[in-house]
């Protein structure tokens, strides 16, 4: 009998998440994958997305801070930053809207059997509160932060890349030290339990080690983050939640006939996030196209992204979804995001990355160690270099052959299927290990 099948009434399941579309996406596919099965389930998240998940007919509850500022030119500069980027998401965005984010999420709550959480913060507490059964997530396998799995940091591109082969002995120790020195960003969170009358946290860092004592899903494939020894024993690998619909439900018209008009086009696009600060990526793009004799698809996410000029070529669009255009792909360029990295992942097609911040770096090395992608940093990012890097993707057959066997694995996998077959697992249990102090 399938699992779905075993769970005596439909559940209400509260899933929250925050960022941009790419965070939230995931969280969307396993929401769908829920209501399919009967469940009811509710996405708790910032109020700029609730048209979005009022027209998908999944339950909507605003939970605080407001996302708004992912597509803003004048703040992401300064959240992209490479250096300061998530230190500024921690102090600026998620820590001094805690009490709010823990109130929304209470609201949300209400009439609960189980909460999702993307990372812990608010959601433990709300669980730990109420009694209400908790499964964290990570769709970022770089957030497991661990020392046999050396992330790439943004912080430090360079020096974690090419410092990987020191091993578990060299970083753990590191580690520790650098959960313990940031410990102090938790604060707000620390003072806010206390507040409500629970005990002390025995980790030392909430911002890194929140993770449910009942399950963690790990949103991804294993070709792409395999389970390491110090993961939570609790984890579960499901494979890539695949989502990616934004108004559109097909490729434009205008789209389908430039792709059937030619030989596959080299596809151009950066996150919604990254997007806003696009500077000259689709102009230098187009003409390194242009430098390769290649069709090209810009996928522009902002029309402010549009060159003023394109080349016969080249074509431009707001927006596609990547599911069906990264197949008709020669090659993809893109900012190294794990939604568009999950997708091209599937495509079957190789890639260049262009990391800018945050998660993007530790994503592209693990595509270029698995001979699928090459890497190019902002700062590189000119027409010559970009049709030299292309020439060697398109040229060299050892690119294709292993995209298509990544392509295979990726394909067999079904996130939504796993995840949900996990929590309804959780919902099952008579009993749902809470933290102890």
């Amino acid at each position: 009998m399938l699992i779905e099948n075993k769970i005596a009434r439909p559940k209400r399941i509260v899933i929250t998440a925050l960022g941009s579309l790419g965070d939230l996406h995931p969280y969307i596919a396993i929401a769908l994958g829920l209501a399919k099965r009967g469940h009811e389930p509710i996405i708790a998240t910032a109020e700029c997305y609730r048209k979005k998940i009022d027209a998908l007919g999944l339950g909507f509850r605003p939970v605080r801070p407001d996302c708004e500022w992912v597509t803003d030119p004048q703040i992401m500069p300064r959240f992209m930053d490479l250096s300061w980027g998530l230190y500024r998401l921690a102090t600026e965005f998620a820590m001094p809207a805690i009490r709010d984010t823990y109130g929304d999420l209470l609201v949300a709550a209400e009439g609960a059997d189980l909460i999702v959480s993307q990372y812990g913060l608010a959601a433990r507490l709300v669980a730990e509160k109420t009694g209400i059964a908790w499964a964290s997530s990570i769709h970022i396998p770089m957030f497991f932060i661990s020392p046999h799995d050396r992330p790439v940091l943004a912080e430090a591109p360079w020096l974690t890349r090419n410092l990987r082969w020191l091993g578990p002995a060299f970083w753990k120790p590191v580690y520790w030290c650098a959960k313990r020195a940031s410990r102090p960003l938790g604060n707000p969170w620390h003072r806010l339990r206390k507040e409500l009358g629970l005990p002390p946290a025995r980790e030392t860092n909430p911002l890194l080690d929140s993770h449910s004592p009942a399950l963690v899903l790990a949103l991804f494939s294993s070709l792409f983050a395999d389970r390491q020894p110090d993961w939570p024993r609790q984890t579960v690998i499901t494979g890539f939640p695949f989502f990616d619909q934004h108004g559109q439900t097909s490729l434009p018209a205008e789209l389908l006939r430039f792709l059937d008009d030619g030989p596959p086009p080299i596809v151009f696009t950066l996150g919604t996030a990254v997007a806003a600060r696009a500077g000259r990526f689709f102009d230098d793009s187009a003409t390194a196209a242009g430098h390769l004799g290649r069709r090209a698809v810009l996928i522009l996410n902002d029309p402010r992204n549009r060159p003023a000029t394109l080349p016969p070529n080249v074509a431009a669009f707001e927006y596609a979804r990547f599911s069906e255009l990264f197949p008709r792909a020669a090659a993809i360029v893109h900012h190294g995001g794990v939604g568009s990295t999950g997708l091209a992942m599937r495509s079957g097609r190789p890639m260049l990355v262009m990391p800018c911040a945050w998660d993007q770096p530790d994503n592209a090395d693990r595509v270029r160690r698995l001979g699928i992608a090459r890497v190019i940093s902002p700062g590189r990012y000119t027409p010559e270099r970009v049709a030299r890097e292309l020439r060697e993707l398109l040229e060299n057959p050892a690119y294709t052959v292993r995209s298509l066997e990544v392509a295979t694995q990726i394909r067999s996998e079904d996130g939504v299927k796993s995840a949900c077959d996990a929590l309804e697992v959780l919902l099952q249990q008579d009993h749902v290990p809470a933290f102890q102090a």
